[in-house]
């Protein structure tokens, strides 16, 4: 009999499987089934149980009606994956593993999976046509990779808080000095600066590993492609995330992992943003051991998933996009500081950044700052808690972009947060942001909840919040809250008087002012 090993060695498919809802009682479930993996001759199929009470897994027995597997003498609680070749679908994952001698041969057009007690089904689960590598859990097939990360709590600390255009140098800090690792994480990479940092510490020694987004809006660009292919070059690893087997919509986050410090953004690695040339974007690094440890392994998980692809095979046979990358200069109003906090916690989406966002915003009793590039409508769950809030009776300011491709849909928030605010007599304020030349536009997603901020790359909308890989840092703390809130007010204070609603007159005045903004846009080829 072979004895239980912790998942240390499963893929991160496994981890897919292991979070569907709990259910109450103290029957055991079948709560996801992996039917057709990836490896040849269907190697690595699993099955996912959740035992509600201490259990003895040989009065148990695995069938599809045609295979009957007996479960080895082994004593559980709670989920535990079965399998009989994990190593066909092994790395990076966490949680239980039980090894089988055998296991049943899944149909991949549809078959049903039982557990069986003294010749009783006591849980089932069936399946239809099986995509090729995906898991089967809550009634949907889910990408091979897709994870299932709990919220990471970590502290108490000091963080080094930093806003942008202002303080460029400050998202490299961590990197600058590291000698042993750089797990870079991004959507787009196309800052010469940020490369010459990664070959440098590739130079020292240090394990450099670089993960992005495949297919960012708009294309990859040949800046881009270049940037990537010099890294390659220099054997620094580099992976793309994208194809038909990619567990997510788009590889959004924005972090770097460097030795012992983490720091997370809101902003891409291009000189628009962490170069510090446009973007109006919040950072924080950290050095608390638990909240690097999580976004480490966050970054091996979705690095070594079978929906990341190696640049150099990635990048065979593809043309790229012309681009251009900012080049506008501003003045260094708001100072990087250390600040400490009480806690941090680490939020992935999909996997809990929604829920956590939004209880935090449900637990608010004084004040709701939100600096976002645009949000989505009244019933997307974060501006939906943010009105709540309004109504709870605390004070809610939203500020959004301005810029030319976000004024037309960010007005019509605004006006209509305002209106609302008018007619119930909320404590609620709506603007859009106006740089005044102290930045182009806005980029952030950051939100001040109390004495909490919440910055890094999760826009407010469902597609982000569902889709996409995000990560998110929460810091609560008085001075830390008390930094990003001024800076908040900085830019709230600077774009004037909320926008009248349903004025004629400001609409004008927005759309000129939109058209003044694209025409003082600087590029560099």
């Amino acid at each position: 009999m072979r004895p239980v090993v912790p998942l240390v060695a499963l893929a991160a498919l496994i981890l897919t499987a292991v979070a569907a809802p709990v259910g109450a009682g103290t029957t055991p479930q079948v709560v996801a089934v992996h039917p057709n993996p990836v490896a040849d001759g269907d190697r690595g199929e699993f099955a996912v149980v959740r035992f509600p009470v201490v259990a003895d897994l040989a009065a148990y027995t695995l069938t599809d009606g045609e295979d009957r597997v007996p479960l080895p003498n082994r004593t559980v609680e709670g989920r535990v994956v079965l399998a009989a070749d994990p190593g066909a679908i092994a790395r990076n994952a966490t949680g239980r593993l039980i090894r089988l001698d055998a296991f049943p041969a899944l149909a991949n057009d549809g078959d049903r999976v039982r557990l069986v007690r003294e010749n009783r089904t006591v849980a089932g689960l069936r399946y239809g046509d099986a995509p090729e590598g995906e898991t089967y859990r809550n009634g949907t097939w889910h990408a091979p990779a897709a994870t299932d990360r709990p919220v990471v709590h970590a502290g108490p600390g000091t963080a080094r808080a930093f806003v942008l255009p202002d303080a460029p140098r400050a998202p490299l800090s961590a990197v600058r000095n590291a000698s042993d690792r750089v797990l870079l994480a991004g959507y787009t990479l196309t800052s010469a600066r940020v490369t010459r940092a990664l070959l440098a510490a590739g130079e020292r020694g240090a394990r450099v590993r670089v993960l992005v987004d495949g297919a960012p809006v708009g294309g990859l660009s040949r800046i881009e492609a270049t940037r990537l292919n010099r890294l390659a070059a220099a054997g620094i690893e580099v992976r793309v995330v994208g194809g038909p087997r990619a567990p997510y919509a788009f590889h959004h986050a924005k972090y770097v992992v460097a030795d012992g410090r983490a720091t997370v953004l809101t902003e891409n690695w291009k000189p628009a943003g962490t170069g510090g040339a446009s973007s109006r974007g919040w950072g924080v690094t950290l050095s608390d051991r638990d909240a690097v440890r999580a976004l480490a392994a966050t970054f091996r998980e979705d690095a070594d998933a079978f929906g990341a692809v190696d640049w150099r095979r990635f990048r065979r046979g593809k043309t790229f996009e012309p681009s251009n990358a900012s080049r506008g200069s501003y003045p260094a109003n708001i100072a990087p500081v250390r600040v400490p906090y009480q806690n941090a916690s680490v939020l992935v989406a999909p996997d809990n950044a929604e829920r956590a966002v939004v209880r935090r915003l449900r637990r608010a009793n004084e004040s709701v700052r939100v600096l976002q590039m645009s949000v989505g409508d009244a019933g997307q769950p974060f501006l939906a808690a943010t009105v709540a809030a309004a109504r709870r009776g605390v004070e809610t300011r939203v500020l959004l972009s301005g810029a030319w491709y976000a004024a037309e849909e960010n007005r019509a928030v605004v006006e209509r947060l305002n209106a609302l605010a008018d007619r119930e007599g909320l404590p609620l304020s709506a603007r859009l942001a106006r740089p005044r030349g102290r930045f182009e536009k806005v980029h952030a997603k950051g939100a001040v909840v109390d004495d909490t901020v919440l910055l890094g790359s999760l826009n407010w909308n469902n597609h982000s919040a569902r889709e996409n890989r995000e990560v998110v840092v929460a810091l609560r703390g008085p001075r830390v809250a008390d930094y990003y809130r001024r800076a908040f007010d900085r830019d709230w204070r600077a774009s004037g008087e909320r926008l009248p609603v349903g004025l004629p007159v400001a609409l004008a005045v927005g759309a000129a002012a939109c058209l003044l903004a694209a025409r003082r846009l600087r590029f560099e080829s």
